[in-house]
């Protein structure tokens, strides 16, 4: 979201053409800052605002733009002002920006660039879009262990202008087998003539380059690691990731597990950058299906019709009924998919889980239909109330177990457990309460019978 009050100086900067006004825009404020103001105006525009700064700064803004205005900028300039933006980008960014652009164009592209940022690109993109390796980068810091640490610093100083950073630096053998690690911290605290072999931690935590992206981000997140390096399968170092590229991939996992639970189809784009049909589709697909599992709740209803007709007070309470199972399916699916997200949950603790779920529906249930029970009786017969108040207590009981068992079983069957979304929850829970309420009615109204 752009500043509404730098946008207008940025617009008058435009209008009176002040180069240097502009040029001092793109350096003093922050670069995030000056990417969401340059959002706004045109592409023609904000290259103009851009061509003021030198290429480093004009980088810098352009890798906090989000990835849709990226590709909207590179459209509309010349090929060999683009090579050199990209050249000059970091290398997991650049990767990104072009696994998203047209095939053919970056075909054409790669000639111009040079052919060690060359090889870096296609190394990169050469892996799967939901990997380690598609997320990490190349420039990461690296030591030899015989170094002393007097060496070690004069090292990193001709190394980092080039690293994406050297919080971390890693020691490798000649074959870039990954030894061990050391902070910039430990080496400056360090004796200058003590050997990086002495200091480094040999307990190194790594994730291999076909690991999935979002148990990357859990592993980084439970470690609180700035950036965590990425091994081949013969342990030789090939990148890191950074903190602030798993920033992203939780962003982006979080936003698709709340569209599932929502009932919609991920969204690859923002919500405005999504085509008014394609969001409809997206949209409309769901709810066709909950709207087949409704017909399926109707369907169950029909059969009990002339059981309702007898007794008419059975549908005074039935969305009641229908709510709660709806409602507390929908509380267990989502605290057990949240749960699965962060990595919590494992085969060994699941039956535990299970446990725990069916006696906190059991629990929930009773007290829900005690109070069921007292409301009931205001409007009918304590007997009717009964078979209210114990349909509830049911159905919270296998709403809340069916909330938890169904998306473990999703993710046994190695399907996203997030598609097992609340309103689908609720529609299943819908059909359940139907069964239960009725069958509960019947047998309960039987055995009142004789007495009647």
């Amino acid at each position: 979201m752009h500043d509404p009050l730098l946008l207008p100086e940025l617009r008058e900067m435009l209008n009176e053409n002040d180069a240097p006004a502009m040029r001092e825009f793109c350096t003093i404020f922050h670069p995030g800052v000056v990417a969401e103001n340059l959002a706004a105006l045109t592409p023609a525009e904000a290259w103009h605002v851009l061509s003021q700064s030198n290429l480093r700064q004009q980088v810098e803004i352009f890798e906090f733009m989000e990835l849709d205005r990226q590709i909207e900028l590179v459209s509309t300039i010349d090929k060999p002002r683009l090579s050199a933006l990209i050249e000059e980008m970091s290398a997991d960014d650049r990767a990104e920006l072009l696994r998203n652009m047209d095939e053919d164009q970056v075909e054409l592209l790669l000639p111009l660039i040079a052919q060690a940022e060359r090889s870096d690109i296609r190394k990169l993109l050469s892996y799967p879009e939901s990997s380690a390796g598609a997320l990490m980068t190349t420039e990461y810091a690296s030591l030899r262990e015989e170094l002393t640490v007097r060496e070690a610093l004069a090292a990193l100083h001709s190394q980092a202008p080039n690293r994406e950073t050297i919080y971390y630096v890693y020691v490798l053998d000649e074959a870039r087998h990954l030894h061990g690690f050391v902070s910039l911290r430990k080496l400056i605290l360090a004796r200058p003539d003590a050997l990086v072999r002495d200091i480094m931690e040999t307990d190194v935590l790594s994730v291999n380059v076909n690991d999935d992206q979002e148990a990357v981000a859990n592993k980084m997140a439970r470690y609180d690691f700035i950036a965590i390096p990425v091994v081949d399968a013969e342990e030789r170092l090939v990148g890191i990731i950074t903190h602030d590229d798993v920033l992203d991939v939780m962003r982006e996992e979080a936003t698709e597990d709340a569209h599932r639970m929502g009932a919609v189809a991920p969204l690859e784009d923002g919500y405005l950058s999504t085509p008014f049909f394609t969001l409809a589709w997206k949209r409309g697909i769901w709810l066709i299906l909950l709207l087949v599992a409704g017909f399926g709740t109707s369907s169950l209803l029909n059969l009990y019709d002339g059981v309702t007709e007898q007794h008419e007070w059975l549908v005074w309470f039935l969305p009641l009924v229908l709510a709660s199972g709806g409602n507390s399916g929908s509380q267990s699916a989502t605290l057990i998919i949240r749960s699965m997200s962060l990595g919590e949950m494992s085969r060994a603790n699941q039956p535990r889980i299970i446990r725990r779920e069916f006696a906190t529906g059991l629990v929930l249930g009773s007290a829900m239909g005690l109070m069921a029970f007292v409301f009931a009786s205001q409007y009918v017969q304590w007997p009717h109330a009964l078979v209210v108040a114990s349909t509830i207590a049911l159905v919270v009981t296998f709403g809340t177990t069916n909330g938890t068992l169904l998306p473990i079983a999703l993710r046994h069957l190695g399907c996203d457990p997030a598609l097992m979304s609340n309103p689908l929850i609720a529609s299943l829970s819908d059909a359940l309460g139907v069964l239960i309420y009725y069958n509960v009615a019947l047998l309960c109204l039987r055995l009142m019978s004789p007495a009647a």
